[in-house]
């Protein structure tokens, strides 16, 4: 573990960076950049085009350490270069940016009100591949659709459960059981979900170190105390389905809590715009998404 890494994911002032869209989600992340899909015709063209969009994003200069702590990559980012250098060393080499990766390999079929995550029997090798590649954390999520108690702390014990292996390998996992917030029932769910969170919490032994990624609470600071546990490096927020405003001023009503957004972060870029049109889209999106985590 990098320790100056470590310390600017805990006390530095920005947001994180989610560019981990995978093999599911990676159409529809093409698609709100204006590339069809007929414009590739089989997977290894479409991560080319993704990692084609992603470069541009990390090579703005809107994308700056200034405002951006750290980014999250899908494994196939990882495994790929920018200007010669790996997709994680470019970004803490020439950008000063933490870099993370997305380890889980999806969602399973919703059971007791939540999707755990799939099985990941490649785990080890692939924290293992990670560390080589100078990757300082990780990201696995799961979605909890319903207030099943039974349900919410099976899916946190899986995702602490993971959590230590990983820290173990010598990375930082950040902890993601997502609340639906389309859900009717979410802040019963998100009361059960940060109960068990701090059973989990209470749990580890005093070296290990997390990150939570959670949903934009609906009741304003309801995450707070998690912030102050010492496990705890920091807590990030997922856009969840909101736009970008709306998840910026919820943001705002919740102290301490920064962002990390994925789609809400690309809103309005595309690919047929000039590199000054692009740029200047980012840094509006990267300056608000900044100000609302700050605040």
């Amino acid at each position: 573990m990098n320790d100056k890494q470590l310390e600017r994911m805990r006390t530095g002032k920005g947001f994180v960076a989610a560019l981990d869209q995978s093999g599911g989600s990676t159409p529809t992340a093409l698609l709100h950049y204006g590339v069809k899909e007929d414009t590739y015709s089989n997977d290894d063209e479409m991560f080319l085009a993704v990692h084609t969009m992603r470069t541009r994003i990390i090579k703005s200069p809107a994308f700056d350490s200034k405002y951006i702590l750290g980014a999250i990559l899908f494994e196939n980012t990882m495994d790929r270069e920018i200007d010669g250098k790996s997709t994680a060393d470019y970004l803490w080499e020439e950008k000063g940016i933490v870099p993370f990766l997305k380890v889980d390999k999806g969602l399973a079929e919703q059971e007791n009100g939540v999707q755990l995550m799939k099985p990941m029997p490649d785990l080890d090798d692939l924290l293992e591949r990670a560390a080589d590649k100078h990757i300082f954390g990780t990201k696995m999520r799961s979605v909890i659709h319903e207030a099943n108690e039974g349900g919410i702390k099976q899916a946190v014990e899986q995702q602490f459960e993971l959590g230590k292996r990983i820290f173990a390998a010598g990375l930082v996992p950040i902890i993601e059981p997502e609340v639906d917030i389309r859900s009717s029932d979410r802040e019963e769910s998100e009361r059960i979900l940060k109960d068990e969170i701090k059973r989990q919490l209470s749990q580890l032994d005093d070296s290990v170190r997390i990150m939570l990624k959670l949903s934009i609470p609906a009741a304003d600071g309801f995450y707070s105390d998690l912030m102050d546990d010492p496990h705890v490096v920091r807590v990030v927020a997922l856009s969840g389905g909101y736009t970008q405003s709306e998840a910026n001023e919820r943001l705002t009503r919740n102290p301490g809590l920064i962002a990390s957004f994925s789609r809400a972060l690309a809103e309005g870029v595309s690919f047929g715009q000039t590199g000054e049109e692009f740029d200047e889209t980012l840094s509006r999106s990267i300056q608000a998404i900044y100000a609302a985590s700050i605040k």
